[in-house]
C-alpha cells in the first residue's frame, strides 16, 4: 500500500502570530521524536524568516532558485533535529523570474522522500499565500487570542473553503489567559472553527529566536514547547510523552508540572 506524502499548510491571516516558529517546531519534533521525513518550505519569498530563525543565512539552494530553475530541489538544508529545510533567499535580485504558482509541481519532486511537507506561508491573502494554499493538502491558521487576527483568519478560512482545502482548525499561540483576550469557546463561537492548540505565551520562545534554535529542542519540558508536542502528536494520531528525568517525574507527580 503506497503511503501518502502530507502535504501541510501553516497559514495565518497576519504576521507577527508565530507561524514560522509554530512550523519549525512542529518539524522539529516529527522528525527528532516521531522519526518521520520531515521537509519545511519557507514559502515567504518576499519577506523570508525561516532560515533566519536557525541561522541559515546564505544556503545554496533556495525556494527561490528551484522555482527559477536555477537549483535542484532536492538540495535542502538538513537541520541537527533530522528535519530538511528549504529556506527562500533573502535577496530582493532572487524575486526576479520567480514563478510561486509553480510551488505544487516543485515540491511534488521530493515527494518520495518525505512523509510530511510543512509548507509556511507568507501572512495574508498574497501570491504567496495563495500558492501555498493551492500547494497544500491540509491547512491549519495560526492565530492570536485577539480579535484583529480573528476576524483575518475568519477570512483566510472562507477562501480555504473556497478551494476545497482541509482545514484542519485554528492553533492559537501566545496565549496569556488575561481578561482582554479571547476566549477559546468565543472563538470557536466566532468562528466556527475548531482549536486544536492553544500554546501559552512562553518567554522561552523569545530566547530560543534569539538563539536560532527551536524552542522544543532548546528546551522541550518548557510550557509552549509542551503544547507543540502535544499538537504534533494529534497531527499524526500518535502519543509521545517527553521524558523529565527523575526531578522532573518528582515534580509532575507533585503537582508542580
Amino acid at each position: 500500500m503506497m503511503i501518502m506524502t502530507r502535504v501541510i499548510g501553516i497559514i495565518s491571516g497576519k504576521g507577527g502570530v508565530g507561524k514560522t516558529t509554530v512550523a519549525l517546531n512542529l518539524g522539529t519534533i516529527l522528525s527528532q521524536y516521531f522519526k518521520r521525513n520531515v521537509t519545511v518550505v519557507d514559502c515567504n519569498i518576499t519577506t523570508s524568516h525561516l532560515g533566519l530563525h536557525l541561522g541559515v543565512y546564505n544556503h545554496p539552494v533556495t525556494l527561490n532558485k528551484a522555482l527559477s530553475g536555477i537549483s535542484d530541489i532536492y538540495d535542502s538544508y538538513q537541520h541537527s533535529s533530522g528535519m530538511n529545510v528549504i529556506p527562500a533567499s533573502m535577496y530582493l535580485e532572487d524575486l526576479k523570474g520567480v514563478d510561486i504558482t509553480k510551488l505544487r509541481e516543485n515540491i511534488e519532486k521530493i515527494f518520495d522522500r518525505n512523509d510530511i511537507i510543512i509548507l509556511d506561508s507568507g501572512p495574508g491573502l498574497g501570491r504567496e499565500a495563495m500558492a501555498t494554499l493551492k500547494a497544500s493538502d491540509e491547512v491549519m491558521c495560526i492565530a492570536t487570542p485577539y480579535v484583529p487576527s480573528i476576524i483575518d483568519t475568519m477570512r483566510v478560512h472562507g477562501i480555504i473553503n473556497e478551494i476545497g482545502k482541509e482545514h484542519l482548525g485554528i492553533v492559537l499561540n501566545m496565549v496569556n489567559k488575561e481578561k482582554y483576550e479571547l476566549t477559546k469557546h468565543e472563538i470557536e463561537h466566532l468562528t466556527g472553527i475548531p482549536i486544536i492548540s492553544s500554546i501559552p505565551y512562553d518567554k522561552n520562545v523569545n530566547k530560543s529566536l534569539g538563539l536560532k534554535v527551536p524552542v522544543t529542542v532548546l528546551d522541550p519540558k518548557t510550557a509552549a514547547s509542551k503544547e507543540l508536542f502535544n499538537l504534533a502528536s494529534s497531527i499524526i494520531g500518535e502519543e509521545y510523552e517527553v521524558k523529565l528525568g527523575f526531578f522532573g517525574s518528582l515534580k509532575r507527580k507533585l503537582g508542580f508540572l
